[in-house]
This record gives structure tokens, sequence and C-alpha cells, in this order.
């Protein structure tokens, strides 16, 4: 129930919209998978790979764990630091294996080839997509905005399915289905790396202010002890220290992925050994010496 407090903050409470949300996933892609891909794709082609299943499991345990009890219900009516948490869970965490769950061929089926898929080639414009989080990412910590999403679940649901749509976009140029509309490798740590640097602003802010910035959550009941200004700025810390954890990594696994290989073929001193054939057929490739005149 939102907008409600609870003398106990532990108390299990049920969230039967996500669980049919999850359920409902779950079957699309099963049936995708084993109904439309089979026809989808060239004979002998694999309809899913490994890598696809796993990315789908673990996207759903994500928005499993960030949408139901505790974590949804410490983020709505008594920590702002688990509200965050579980944001970074549907914004940095899960739309990447989201699309990595997704085949090529199903993502184009979706999206056909009329206007849809003219708006998400716009859309995935690395400039465009990372405008469009960003702003979506500093729209949601506005205090009015967050005081009033916590009292009212249709807008507490829209700021969500915005969150996590803008976060698909911004994650398209990166790890998306289709191979034409990712940047390469060596744009890839720069991309990621302007990602971290916008979400320094709120959660500078909520580090360093004094005060309580979010009125809903100067409750009474504190969980683990927490005051209002501490919830504020271990909120704060996750939102900075745990998305550029992440997006660094991610960084660094780039930058090496692109520049490692050409560097190895470009300073390696190991040299394959010439055979007697290979030295006979230079010295008969050669010119004749010249014979000095008398």
């Amino acid at each position: 129930m939102f907008g409600a407090t609870y003398a106990d903050p532990w108390r299990f409470q049920a969230n039967p919209e996500v669980y049919l949300l999850v359920a409902f996933l779950i079957v699309a892609y099963v049936y995708s998978v084993r109904v439309i891909g089979p026809r989808a794709v060239m004979p002998g082609q694999p309809v899913v790979r490994p890598y696809n299943v796993a990315s789908f499991v673990g996207a759903m345990m994500l928005l499993f764990a960030a949408s139901t009890w505790p974590i949804h219900q410490l983020g709505e009516d008594y920590l702002y630091s688990a509200h965050m948490l579980q944001h970074m869970m549907l914004s940095y965490f899960m739309p990447p294996l989201v699309l990595l769950a997704t085949p090529e061929w199903l993502l184009r089926l979706l999206v056909g080839t009329g206007k849809v898929r003219r708006v998400v080639v716009f859309m995935t414009k690395p400039v465009v997509a990372a405008v469009v989080f960003n702003v979506v990412v500093m729209v949601t910590h506005i205090p009015p905005v967050v005081n009033a999403s916590v009292q009212s679940a249709p807008l507490h649901y829209s700021l969500h399915l915005l969150l996590v749509l803008s976060a698909v976009v911004m994650w398209m140029p990166v790890c998306g289905p289709f191979h034409e509309l990712r940047i390469s490798d060596a744009a890839k740590p720069i991309y990621l790396f302007l990602q971290s640097v916008v979400p320094t602003v709120p959660a500078g802010w909520l580090t360093f202010a004094e005060g309580v910035v979010y009125k809903h959550y100067n409750q009474p009941v504190r969980v683990w002890g927490l005051s209002p200004t501490d919830d504020q700025q271990l909120a704060g810390a996750i939102m900075k220290v745990g998305g550029s954890i992440f997006l660094w990594s991610l960084v660094v696994f780039y930058f090496f992925r692109r520049f490692t290989p050409t560097w190895k073929e470009d300073n390696t001193y190991r040299r394959s050994p010439l055979t007697f054939e290979q030295v006979q057929s230079e010295f008969e490739s050669a010119p004749p010496p010249h014979e000095p005149i008398p």
C-alpha cells in the first residue's frame, strides 16, 4: 500500500502484480523461442544461444528482487537508500541483460520495418540515448517527484517504466541485438564513462545536503537505526560508487577487448623459424651480383 507506514518494516507484503508480470514475461519468452523462433531463423541456425537464456534468467531475477518484498517495501516507506538500490537494479543492471537475452530475430519482429523502427533508430543514437536517460535520472530525483511517486501507485509504476525504457535505449548502442546500431568497441568506453558523470550531481547533492531532502522518508520508525541524513548519504554512495564501479568495470573491459589484441600483434617478439626451403627460395629470387668492370 503506497504512502502507508507500518510499525514492523519487515512485515511481509505480497506484490501480485509483479508476480503476474514476471510470469507473463517468462511465458512470452518461452513461447517466442519454442513456437515463433524455429520459423523465424534460417534452417540450421540456433533460435537462442546459451547466453541469451542465462541473460533472461538474470533479468527476471533482478526484476523480481527489485520490485517485491523486502526491497520494494523498504524503498517505498522507510529507506531512500533502498529506493536508490531499486533504481540501480532497474536502470543499470537489468537492461543490459534484457538486451542480451533478446535474439536479433525477435527484436526485428517486434520492431518491424515501419515507423516503430525509425523511432528506435533515432532514439538509440548515442547522443539522443544518453541525453534521454540522464534527463530521466535527474527528473526522478527531484524531491516533489519522489514524494509524489511514493504516494501514488500509477505515478510510481509510470516512473519505473520510464526509467527502464530510457535505460534500455541508453544500453542499445552498447549491447543491443541490432549490430548496425551498436557503436564500436573503441567508442564504448567513452560512451559509458559519460554515463557515470551526470549521476554524480544528484549523488553529491544527497551526500552533502543539510537536513532531510525527501520528507516522505523522515519516518519515526527507522530501519537499522539509520537517521534520515545517514539514509540520504547511503543513497548517494550507492548511486555514485555502485554505478561508477559497474560502468567503469565495463569501460576497462571494452578498452582491453579493443586494444589488447592489436597490442599483442604489434608487440610480439615471437617469430616463426625460417626453414631451409624458405632461405633457398629467397636466394634464388634475388638478382645475381654485378660483375666488377675490369
